[in-house]
């Protein structure tokens, strides 16, 4: 499969009706005005005319208006100006995501300290329309004021932003859709799908970090002011998944294992995808080290990042099914788990000497987080190198892998608390490394993970799940592990419930974007992420948060594709206390789909759709009945299971 083939993917259905589209909140047009007048200060007449297209109001002296687009948006500003009264009049504008940094003489921070400047346009220059330069596209806001800063008077025609994320997706033409009983639910999953469409960016306008003090490259201009400039071409191609859409703008590794299924099964924007992982692979060592994060970035080690990338190249092909590019990677990959294998040592653990991660504290030393993704990663490994006939990789990887599990419960396993310490010489007890390990099947049991996932759920607070490896911080993107460990434990209630508590208080909290999940916050539920000093750099919009979107498709909904691109896949719904669910998605085999309803625990109603030439399984735990093709073919449900189907419209009939 080629380049071209997977830019089709988001593209392919926009002139076919989109199901649910009243629930995504992807803009219908590029071309974008306020949505509401936010607040006036000083004095301005008619300033709620600039929320329609053509508009009239009047800045007298020193006055500001904010306003507000409804959600998160992302583009390049303009102003249209009728006249000025002076030929020194400015007029500036201010951009935050969340309703606590708006401010009339700075913007929400892309840095480490301050805030960052206003765009300031010389309006005394006379009636036109004044656009900055493309450098100054800011990547999130959802609240924009318009700032004279004069004593002239000035009269505004129009305030319009140019809307240049997702640049090659038909905006609202999702091929995934996800739909239950639970309004709540159905909005998280689409304010997911829309996170990482705001996170999608033309790569021409990546961060150039000039807050970062990344001096190190002599291709990266750095102002004389703290404004910020979205000047620096990240990837090749047109389009690509960054972490953030403020900032940083750049491809990091660890929202592959969360983002890269989340866009699979909303808007199946693989093309970005792959330009991301692409920009990756091309930074690899000759030691087979893969980088922390994308250009420009510094030059760190990150063990657990290093896997994270490993995990997104085999995400890819299980989604596309593209042979042909794994096959083009595949000496890299190998080369890649070959450095991550290298560092385990005789107690058959990995030991970790590299502290960078997700920004948590005290990775290093025999650390649970990092053996589990390792163990993980080697699962990968084995069923790719079957796929591409390297059997003498897939048993060496099996027997290090074997070990790991062996040596993790041995060594890291705390069964008075029910949980894993973090390494040796703590008694900390992680979130990531605890959700990874239920992931990863690194647990000896089906009762070790049903004991984790109860451990992990007693500890919740108000405002969510802790990482206490963090301090005092609700990490979404740690907690999209959870979400799938909770799954995986068979305990769909307590992921249905976490994501009605954690992602619910994100979605519907009013100094949030309530369209976009944020970077991370504190348990105390004040916007403050421990690991940042300055509060207004917090993201609302990370790619790494979107865990909902991926977790209620695959698990609720129960679509999992288990061969390359659904040439194989399994059916096996938790709806948990959700009664009702309708949900599907494309991959580029065809269209998968299931809609059940359950009723007394059992599903009294359910039906699915999977491409032809295509086979997998459907387990409905709790149900008798008998699975009906299309074409007439009678399948009885064994304890609830059905095996060997074809693709193809199957409905219950019980």
């Amino acid at each position: 499969m080629h380049l071209a083939t997977l830019l089709l993917g988001p593209l392919a259905v926009a002139a076919s009706s989109v199901p649910y589209e009243q629930y995504i909140l992807a803009p219908k047009t590029r071309d974008l005005v306020p949505a509401s007048v936010h607040n006036v200060n000083g004095s301005v007449t008619n300033a709620v005319s600039l929320t329609r297209s053509s508009g009239n109001a009047t800045f007298h002296g020193v006055s500001s208006v904010t306003y507000d687009f409804g959600i998160n948006v992302a583009g390049l500003v303009s102003l249209d100006v009728g006249s000025a009264s002076s030929s020194s009049a400015f007029l500036g504008v201010t951009f935050s995501e969340s309703s606590l940094w708006i401010n009339e003489q700075a913007s929400d921070a892309t840095g480490n300290t301050g805030l960052d400047m206003p765009l300031w346009f010389p309006v005394g220059k006379g009636a036109g329309k004044y656009t900055p330069e493309e450098k100054h596209i800011r990547g999130g806001f959802r609240y924009l004021t318009v700032v004279s800063n004069t004593t002239a008077t000035v009269q505004v025609r129009g305030v319009r932003v140019n809307y240049t994320a997702a640049p090659d997706q038909d905006l609202r033409a999702y091929t995934g859709y996800f739909h239950s009983d639970d309004e709540l639910i159905n909005k998280i999953w689409y304010a997911g799908a829309y996170t990482n469409q705001i996170c999608t960016i033309n790569p021409k306008h990546g961060n150039s970090l000039v807050h970062l003090s990344d001096d190190s490259s002599k291709e990266i201009e750095l102002p004389d002011t703290a404004t910020w400039w979205n000047n620096y071409t990240i990837t090749n191609g047109s389009s690509t998944i960054t972490d953030g859409a403020k900032r940083d703008r750049l491809v990091w590794p660890g929202d592959m294992s969360i983002a890269l299924e989340a866009i699979a099964v909303s808007t199946g924007d693989l093309y970005s995808v792959r330009t991301a992982l692409e920009s990756l692979f091309v930074l690899q060592k000759a030691n087979g080290q893969l980088p922390y994060a994308g250009k420009p970035f510094l030059d760190l080690t990150s063990y657990t990042y290093h896997l994270h990338s490993l995990i997104g190249a085999s995400y890819l092909y299980r989604f596309s099914g593209d042979k042909e590019w794994i096959s083009q990677h595949w000496s890299q990959y190998k080369r890649g788990v070959q450095w991550a294998v290298s560092s385990v040592d005789s107690t058959g653990l990995a030991n970790i000497t590299a502290s960078s991660d997700w920004l948590r504290f005290g990775m290093g030393g025999h650390n649970i987080e990092a053996n589990a993704i390792l163990y993980y990663v080697l699962q990968d490994a084995q069923i790719l190198a079957s796929e591409l006939q390297d059997t003498s990789s897939a048993a060496r990887w099996k027997h290090i892998a074997g070990n790991i599990k062996i040596a993790a419960n041995e060594k890291l396993w705390d069964d008075k608390n029910g949980l894993y310490i973090d390494n040796q010489t703590t008694t900390l007890h992680p979130q990531d490394g605890n959700a990874w390990a239920i992931k990863a099947n690194l647990t000896s049991s089906t009762r070790q993970s049903t004991i984790v996932s109860n451990a992990l759920k007693a500890r919740w607070g108000t405002y969510g799940a802790p990482a206490p490896e963090a301090g005092k911080t609700v990490s979404p993107f740690i907690g999209g592990f959870e979400l799938q460990a909770h799954f995986l434990a068979n305990h769909p209630n307590s992921a249905l419930d976490l994501i009605r508590l954690q992602w619910g208080f994100m979605l519907n909290d009013p100094r949030m974007t309530q369209s976009t999940f944020i970077e991370g916050y504190s348990t105390d539920g004040s916007l403050h992420y421990a690991p940042y000093a300055n509060d207004p750099r917090v993201s609302h919009a990370h790619g790494w948060s979107t865990g909902p979107t991926y977790a209620l498709t695959a698990y609720a909904a129960g679509i999992q594709l288990t061969g390359a691109g659904g040439s194989t896949w399994k059916l096996a719904p938790q709806p948990g206390n959700l009664t009702s669910v309708d949900a599907g998605f494309s991959s580029t085999l065809g269209k998968f789909s299931t809609k059940f309803r359950k009723s007394g625990g059992s599903f009294v109603q359910f039906s699915f759709v999977a491409p032809l030439n295509t086979t997998g399984s459907v387990f409905l735990p709790g149900t008798k009945g008998t699975l009906v093709s299309r074409s007439g073919k009678r399948v009885v449900l064994s304890h609830g299971s059905a095996t060997g189907l074809s693709g193809g419209r199957w409905d219950l009939r019980v």
